[in-house]
């Protein structure tokens, strides 16, 4: 796996992109790993999140457990940043992009018309997943089970055994480290140079430890998790990391 290019700053100007970002290869395409768990294919200016289960909040509301209903604005906040900071010409959303079926149906005005101006000038691909299958209730955009963009094949849940040049979310990882000032655990991407998984990019969405069995024979060699710190993506030895 080429690592060389890590931590070297993307080709954008300093104040439109924050410093940070992680750099290497995958099946031989060039990826930046972002720090806000969005990956960048600078060669097709495309930009692709995983998971962002909108209206989560509204979901468990709906079954009796309340949480703060800002889940939706603040993932959509963070989706918006990356393509200011980005503008890319085609943004991917790996799947499970709203929580539940009714997910568009509860999205209120304001934040339909937030995505529909993210897809505004760009292509938008909704790629499916298992939460959303059902539709997008008339959002703008394209749907499909994977979409192939710079040698790469992304969508929503990992093939089973190794697959080489496959971008996938679904699993959420997480990467635990144990030091001798406790522990510290966070959302990260997960690759061994051939495959990617991308964390979860919605505010509420939960994570899986990488060393979880779900992982197990999914890359060919021992991968590398890129933990999303507070100012830069952290490659850390598989070898390094702890079960929960």
């Amino acid at each position: 796996m080429s690592v060389g290019k890590a931590f070297r700053a993307p080709r954008l100007a300093p104040a439109q992109t924050p410093c940070g970002s992680l750099w290497l290869e995958v099946a031989g395409a060039e990826a930046c790993l972002r720090r806000s768990g969005a990956l960048w294919l600078e060669a097709g200016a495309t930009l692709a999140a995983g998971d962002l289960h909108l209206e989560k909040g509204s979901a468990y509301a709906a079954r009796g457990q309340l949480l703060p209903p800002y889940d939706t604005v603040a993932t959509l906040e963070r989706l918006e940043a990356e393509v200011e900071a980005l503008r890319p010409r085609v943004v991917v959303l790996l799947g499970d992009s709203f929580h539940d079926a009714g997910g568009p149906g509860r999205l209120g005005a304001s934040d339909a018309a937030r995505i529909s101006a993210l897809a505004r000038g760009r292509t938008l691909i909704w790629i499916v997943g298992n939460h959303d299958r059902e539709g997008l209730g008339g959002l703008p955009g394209e749907r499909a089970e994977a979409a192939t963009l710079c040698g790469l094949v992304l969508r929503h849940e990992p093939r089973t055994g190794v697959s080489p040049g496959e971008v996938a979310g679904h699993l959420h990882p997480c990467a635990k480290v144990v030091g001798n000032g406790g522990s510290v655990r966070r959302r990260c991407f997960v690759t061994d140079g051939e495959r990617l998984i991308l964390p979860a990019f919605g505010a509420y969405a939960g994570g899986l430890n990488v060393r979880d069995v779900a992982f197990a024979g999914l890359f060919a060699r021992a991968p590398i998790a890129a933990a999303l710190g507070n100012r830069r993506v952290h490659p850390i030895a598989y070898a390094r990391l702890t079960g929960d």
